[in-house]
């Protein structure tokens, strides 16, 4: 087989790919404009379930909860997950040091349902003590799970980081007289900010998006949005789910965009920075 057909062939199947995974979400998108509930009979234009949606408490409330759950445990994750890749990198050996790395990683490997499911009977056996009797399944029991699955996620994309980043620079200011803690804070951290970005960036999707941990660990009026969404998809087509989904992928495809349109802008600065420093330095 020619080197171009071999071409053609891979772009096709790369089409397909494409086909199949976009026409879903196209559909979607038109079906939201549909006048009739039933999503495979098109009876003409309306906008009248974006603004049913506008009154509909149930998922309002819900998209609130479910922005105030992935900020914290996007803050969270960064925060622990900083601690434990700086733990991991910095002191290659200490006691448990095996142990902490399968602790860490087991998240990103065990099934979602296993951990829920663990958190519900660690947070129920923790309800019949006396001194947590206080913990209710709700806003608080969520962001624990989130931020545990958030947290293995953030150490991962840190620690590459901070394995990547030139020790120099930290050794330079410690001979300069700057103690451990001045270093992270003035060298270390500039220099991970946008692992930091990153990593909050990536557990706050992940936080927005589960189902299965926020069921498992949810209780009565702490529905988040995709149990929200979920639940109503169960019983029956809901054309406001498909407004909800199409606003999603709206404000998703602008910050797609915006992100691009911002580093390639960046990119072009400090090419045009280097290009200046090379003229200069030839001068």
């Amino acid at each position: 087989m020619s080197t171009g057909r071999v071409n053609w062939f891979g772009r096709g199947w790369l089409a397909a790919g494409y086909v199949f995974l976009y026409i879903p979400i196209f559909l979607l998108i038109v079906l939201s404009f549909n006048q009739s509930r039933q999503d495979v009979i098109w009876t003409g234009f309306t906008l009248n379930w974006y603004r049913e949606l506008l009154v509909d408490k149930e998922i309002i409330d819900g998209f609130i909860l479910s922005l105030k759950i992935a900020f914290l445990t996007g803050l969270l994750s960064v925060v622990l997950g900083t601690f434990a890749a700086f733990t991991l990198v910095k002191y290659s050996r200490f006691f448990g040091r095996t142990a902490f790395v399968g602790m860490v990683n087991a998240p990103l490997v065990m099934p979602e349902v296993i951990i829920g499911l663990s958190l519900l009977l660690l947070m129920v056996s923790l309800q019949n003590t006396e001194t947590f009797s206080w913990i209710s399944r709700g806003m608080f029991t969520i962001l624990i799970g989130h931020a545990l699955v958030g947290m293995a996620y953030a150490t991962v994309v840190v620690q590459s980081r901070l394995q990547e980043m030139d020790r120099s620079i930290e050794e330079a200011a410690m001979d300069l007289g700057c103690r451990p803690r001045q270093v992270f804070f003035l060298v270390t951290l500039p220099n991970i900010t946008q692992a930091l970005m990153s990593a909050f960036l990536l557990t706050f999707t992940l936080s927005l998006d589960d189902v299965v941990i926020s069921q498992l660990l949810s209780g009565p009026g702490s529905s988040t949005m995709p149990i929200v969404i979920f639940s109503r998809a169960r019983l029956g087509l809901d054309p406001r789910v498909n407004a909800v989904a199409t606003l999603t992928i709206l404000v998703v495809t602008i910050g797609v965009i915006a992100s691009s349109i911002y580093l390639a802008r960046l990119e072009r600065r400090r090419q045009k920075e280097m290009s200046a420093a090379f003229s200069a330095d030839a001068a």
